[in-house]
């Protein structure tokens, strides 16, 4: 799920919060997904951890400000 960094801008803080919970959830499920069978497209864990990562950022800029 690719989130562009200007559509992150856009969101509430409390839907960022509720989205990044989500996505968590997901990346954990598909590691533990991918421990017992690769996954067919192993390039979207390193998509969801990116767009963790933005999310983070954004909450973290928002606190500051």
């Amino acid at each position: 799920m690719k989130i562009r960094q200007s559509e992150i801008k856009e969101f509430p803080t409390e839907e960022l919060e509720e989205k990044l919970i989500a996505l968590e959830q997901q990346q954990n499920s598909l590691i533990m997904t991918h421990a017992v069978t690769p996954l067919d497209n192993p390039s979207q864990l390193k998509e969801l951890r990116r767009t963790i990562a933005r999310l983070k950022t954004e909450l973290t800029k928002r606190e500051l400000h």
